[in-house]
């Protein structure tokens, strides 16, 4: 049963990992291999339960006769909902996170970002923009973020040619915006939640990595812009009668709404509770703001959509699913005992985690580097010591390279994908004018994250 697991692993890999060609949703896949693998998992479960479980299994039973009932209870309730809570946990808080946006987004909090951006000098927006995405992304949910700024340019640069440079560009500042905080990436998340790392921390490492990781592709991205770009002014969206907010107003939502998020890792250190009890707190009191400020339109239409947070959208449900297969699909590999073996073999082969850390870079650009990401935070517990205690450069190794790794080839990353959809990006132009930029970038804040660890 073990090997049937591991058969139903790889070939999600493979079938994740050529989704832009069978056109097959990768959320779908993730979600049927855990469901598929934990039936299989409970079906087989008492061998799996001695080999990886024996003395909690004895207490359970409290001198009790086995059978396939107990046997079976014991694996939901002991083993399957400590995944389950794990992965509600992020799916719970990027639910929240996208949520926020969302308010923001429909009281034209983010109107600024179209207010500086009005130039047809291609070095100033390119960078305006970028620069936008990077901060906002370290805050919110980065596949929001980046489809919110992807919105905002397509509606302003008519040109097809050039969004898709702005546009990749975009991505690029969205994914390593994201990856230095715990709170930008459900990578970071899973890693705080999980205590392999503490915020401050991690930040401290990675912040100078990305800024590198993100400045250098963009600023050779730069130069394949014209000297002028075309624009299309547009003028603010009409958002129903008397629901424009003035500028103090929007100022003061974006600081609740934003500013709010970054006191959840504080309110984690003092609470020890998930992160996303935080990020619910952040979101209920946006809310009630929300509905003070647009207190003139209730019994009317236009309240009744603002009310409600319009976070229903495909890409966002996808990334949800998606998080939510692949860690259950996890679980149930770890289970079986399988990636234990793995590391060891690792250990024993590789035995370098900058080998590791590049060579899951280049998976996760060509089959998903949030898989990736998750795989090699599988293999490894948190409380051993070295590289892999907490703080340990393993976790921070891993979550640079996994991030801005899954860049390299569109297809490697949510955001990215969703990139090719909107601007109907093919696959061979982005390897042509994107991979080399994104790699350098790839490169060089490695080679910095590399001096950090060795000399810090």
């Amino acid at each position: 049963m073990t090997l049937i697991i591991v058969l139903m692993l790889i070939v999600s890999y493979l079938l994740i990992a050529t989704g832009h060609l069978t056109g097959v949703n990768k959320a779908a896949i993730a979600m049927f291999l855990a469901a598929i693998g934990w039936v299989v998992y409970i079906c087989w479960g008492e061998d799996f339960v001695m080999q990886l479980h024996p003395g909690q299994y004895a207490e359970f039973l409290g001198g009790r006769e086995a059978d396939s009932s107990i046997i079976k209870n014991f694996i939901y309730d002991g083993i399957f909902l400590k995944y389950v809570g794990k992965a509600a946990a992020i799916v719970m808080y990027l639910l929240a996170t996208m949520s926020i946006i969302e308010i923001l987004n429909t009281n034209g909090c983010f109107d600024f970002i179209s207010e500086w951006i009005r130039t047809r000098n291609p070095n100033r927006m390119l960078w305006t923009i970028t620069l936008a995405t990077f901060i906002l992304s370290a805050n919110l949910d980065n596949l929001t973020t980046t489809i919110l700024m992807l919105v905002t340019m397509h509606t302003i640069v008519k040109n097809r040619a050039q969004r898709k440079l702005i546009g990749a560009a975009v991505v690029l500042a969205a994914v390593c915006g994201g990856c230095f905080t715990v709170i930008g990436d459900p990578t970071g998340l899973i890693l705080w939640a999980n205590e392999a790392v503490t915020a401050t921390n991690f930040s401290a490492y990675l912040a100078l990595p990305a800024i590198v990781a993100w400045v250098l592709p963009t600023a050779l991205i730069s130069r394949q812009l014209p000297p002028r770009i075309e624009i299309e002014w547009v003028m603010a969206p009409y958002r129903g009668d008397d629901t424009r907010l003035n500028r103090w107003q929007r100022i003061l939502m974006l600081v609740v709404g934003i500013g709010g998020l970054w006191f959840v890792p504080t309110f984690l250190s003092i609470t020890r509770l998930p992160a996303f009890l935080g990020a619910l707190c952040v979101l209920s009191v946006l809310w009630v703001v929300n509905e003070a400020f647009n207190r003139k339109l209730d019994n009317s239409d236009q309240m009744m959509q603002r009310r409600m947070p319009r976070i229903i959208q495909y890409q966002a449900l996808q990334q949800m699913l998606f998080v939510m297969g692949v860690m259950l699909g996890m679980g149930v590999a770890y289970e079986t005992g399988v990636l234990i073996d793995v590391a060891d073999w690792i250990d024993k082969t590789i035995d370098n985690l900058w080998v590791v850390g590049i060579l899951s870079g280049l998976l996760g650009s060509v089959v998903d580097s949030f898989l990736i990401a998750v795989t090699d935070i599988s293999l490894y517990d948190v409380w051993n010591a070295g590289d892999y205690a907490q703080n340990g450069a393993y976790w921070k190794v891993i979550a640079y390279c996994t991030a801005v790794g899954g860049c390299l080839f569109s297809v490697g990353c949510i955001s990215g994908v969703a990139l090719m959809k909107m601007e109907h990006i093919k696959l061979g132009w982005y390897l042509k004018n994107i991979t080399p930029k994104v790699l350098a970038g790839f490169v060089a804040g490695l080679a910095i994250l590399f001096l950090e660890v060795t000399f810090f």
